[in-house]
């Protein structure tokens, strides 16, 4: 448990104009009540015991450095990226797209990036690096990743995307895993030239009906897991029943 709450305050870089605040100062500042972390892991990608405490000491000693890589193809993107952090790339890597496979080698990644960027209708592809973040007591660097995705066929709308990654290395400076995260369904979309009209959809015709919903079961005092998982089984056999009627 937590008992001494810290006010989190925006840390100021060495060469600002403004003063650096002090561990004294910090505690005088209003405090404002922080819940109680858990001692427990809370992923892949954040430490592994969380304090307000740690929070303060990480973003202290994080480098937020301002690269910006742009190229043309994955592989040149890559062997890019790591050059700000003299990062070598041995052959063996653990590849984790999106949790949907893990390839192990960067030939593998390299031969997956080219078949299915042809199967998709994509023919050309500039990556950008934005907040190129690195953490050397982690030995972790990530940024987001935009893609800008030119397409192979007319009718295929091009599109720009958004990745999350994470790029893990060894004591030799040698990656040793990199995780990509990504919302698949809207890459897909995308792709399908469908995002605009899922886009009209969502806002038009499904929003307003999941707001009157909510409005209503709210307004009920019986929110809880339990009377949620009755209305997904009663929908459903619901519109079958008045479907087998009609």
């Amino acid at each position: 448990m937590c008992k001494n709450a810290l006010t989190l305050t925006k840390r100021s870089r060495p060469h600002d104009s403004t003063t650096n605040v002090s561990s004294s100062a910090l505690k005088q500042t209003v405090k404002k009540n922080l819940q109680p972390y858990p001692k427990s892991h809370i992923g892949h990608f954040t430490s592994k015991v969380t304090t307000p405490e740690q929070i303060l000491l990480k973003h202290d000693r994080t480098e937020a450095q301002k690269t910006l890589v742009a190229q043309v193809g994955l592989e040149n993107f890559i062997r890019a990226i790591v050059r700000p952090l003299n990062l070598q790339l041995p052959n063996k890597v653990k590849f984790n797209m999106n949790g949907q496979g893990l390839l192990q080698s960067w030939e593998d990644v390299y031969l997956a990036e080219r078949v299915y960027t042809r199967c998709l209708g994509i023919s050309k592809r500039i990556y950008q690096t934005h907040a190129y973040t690195h953490e050397p007591e982690n030995k972790l660097a990530y940024f987001i990743l935009e893609e800008h995705n030119e397409r192979s066929l007319w009718f295929l709308p091009g599109f720009d995307f958004y990745v999350l990654v994470f790029t893990y290395y060894d004591d030799q400076n040698n990656v040793t895993r990199v995780d990509v995260q990504y919302d698949q369904m809207s890459f897909f979309l995308h792709c399908m030239g469908l995002a605009q009209a899922h886009a009209w959809l969502v806002e038009n015709m499904i929003t307003p009906f999941v707001l009157t919903w909510a409005r209503t079961y709210h307004a009920s005092g019986l929110v809880n897991p339990f009377t949620f998982l009755l209305q997904l089984m009663i929908v459903p056999l619901a519109l079958i029943y008045w479907c087998a009627l009609a």
